[in-house]
């Protein structure tokens, strides 16, 4: 304990040569909501007088190692400095912006060079919560047995440390539709000010909607939780008709972000319904999308989820059957359900264009070129992220292992234990920033050569609707 000992062992630690130093012990909380008992992970080291002595970039990842342990984890800076501190010198460390202070770390992360590095402190005390000679024991033992677990996660944080290359996958993340309807829901609290209600998620990712929510979005599942006369927005995945009426008995002014190329598939429904076919519609049962479509004409379209389903399919007249798709359906899944359907229905009729998006082709596409060099694929997205969900079917189905993410933080150390080159995606709904964060936390274990797979740009941008074309009212200048 101190910072000469610190300084001490750091030589000893260096003279080892070591390809990574890992730092463990207890500490005082600084940060609201820093409860003992607690954990930080570094995410930089400070010294007492704010500058930096180490940056540790892939604390996000054994942050969600440690998290999977059960433990309440906190990220954030962590501040040394040469003596115990209380009173106003711990509330002026606290307004910093440090989450932790301890008397070693700097030292550390100082000395032992240019080495992947992690602190990871266990609280013991807090502004509130301060050390007392009756309870000093205690909260120690405390920390100690909170400390015991941590080894695996450690363990696996250094087999992970290592050079490796990174290849990103290109296109990925937001697709124009994804892009219109957050910015439909920008626009309407710029112009009509919050809340703007919003039915079902916007796009399938959580981070989207916490951050629109954040800014006086309200979602809700169902109409009946809006407010007569009050906006509401439609999520870009479309909804039927009986929906838009429901909207009309409350009162409520719509403005629709439903994706273009959904609108498509709707379209292509109610013009082959009204013409007497019927329609079989390739997607996956609970879907929002499919469920708008199913909508347009109830009783006519009939949803088929694999071949397996077209043995049991009964049609009033086999020679009037069409088929539609779900958008964002895998390229060989719906290939090979059109192929069963043609085998059964030898007068079926597709769409005239293919009703799989281009975003979902292109980033499948993708997909599959990184496949070709990687070990393991990580694609960024949320679980109910159909696209998403596809991305890693693809990879699996070429013979490389794959995961889904919904962030930095679920991704779990051992996955990356002995491997060297890794690809990485992001479906159509996830934020550009969440491949950076990932990209940013896998250089904290090692040297990392970024490069990109690329099948191709995507320039295609589509309209907002016309509710939102005027511009926004200027603001009020203050006094």
């Amino acid at each position: 304990m101190g910072p000469e000992r610190a300084r001490k062992a750091a030589r000893l630690v260096r003279d080892t040569g070591p390809d990574a130093v890992a730092l463990v012990g207890l500490s005082g909380g600084l940060a609201a909501g820093i409860e003992p008992g607690d954990v930080v992970v570094a995410s930089e080291i400070r010294n007492a007088d704010g500058t930096v002595a180490g940056r540790c970039a892939a604390a996000p990842l054994l942050a969600g190692d440690l998290r999977r342990l059960g433990l309440t984890v906190h990220v954030g800076p962590i501040v040394t400095v040469p003596r115990l501190v209380g009173g106003t010198a711990r509330a002026e460390l606290a307004a910093t912006g440090a989450l932790a202070v301890d008397m070693e770390s700097a030292e550390l992360a100082a000395g032992v060079g240019d080495v992947p590095f992690a602190a990871v402190r266990v609280i013991v005390d807090t502004a509130a919560q301060p050390l007392g000679r009756i309870d000093l024991a205690r909260r120690g033992i405390r920390g100690l047995r909170t400390m015991r677990p941590l080894g695996r996660p450690i363990e696996a944080w250094a087999a992970a440390v290592g050079r490796r290359q990174v290849l990103l996958a290109e296109p990925r993340a937001f697709c124009a539709g994804v892009e219109r309807a957050i910015e439909v829901v920008e626009r309407a609290l710029e112009i009509y000010g919050a809340p703007v209600y919003v039915r079902k998620q916007i796009v399938h990712n959580a981070h989207v909607v916490a951050d629109l929510a954040s800014r006086g979005a309200i979602f809700v599942e169902e109409l009946d939780e809006v407010p007569g006369g009050s906006t509401v927005v439609f999520s870009a995945h479309g909804v039927a008709p009986a929906v838009w009426d429901q909207a009309g008995e409350r009162g409520l002014s719509v403005i629709d972000a439903t994706c273009p190329l959904v609108e498509k598939v709707h379209t292509e429904a109610r013009r082959f319904t009204a013409r007497g076919d019927t329609v079989l519609l390739i997607g996956h049962s609970g879907h929002e999308e499919v469920d708008g479509t199913l909508g347009e004409a109830p009783g006519r379209i009939t949803l088929v989820e694999s071949s397996a389903d077209v043995g049991s399919l009964d049609v009033p007249d086999p020679e009037r059957v069409t088929y539609l798709m779900q958008t964002t359906l895998a390229l060989d899944e719906a290939a090979e359900v059109v192929d069963a359907l043609t085998e059964r229905f030898p007068a079926i009729v597709g769409p005239g264009s293919t009703d799989i998006c281009y975003a979902t082709s292109n980033r499948q596409n993708a997909v599959r070129k990184v496949a070709e060099e990687a070990q393991l694929v990580l694609v960024v997205g949320s679980a109910n992220s159909a696209n998403s969900v596809r991305l890693v079917e693809v990879s699996r189905r070429d013979g490389v292992e794959a995961h889904l993410v919904g962030d930095v933080g679920d991704v779990h150390l051992s996955w990356l234990a002995g491997v060297d080159t890794i690809g990485i995606s992001a479906g159509a709904s996830a934020p550009p920033s969440l491949v950076n964060e990932l990209l940013t936390a896998l250089s904290g274990l090692g040297a990392t050569d970024v490069s990109v797979r690329s099948v191709g740009t995507e320039t295609l941008a589509f309209h907002l609707p016309k509710e939102l074309r005027r511009p926004a009212p200027a603001p009020v200048p203050g006094p």
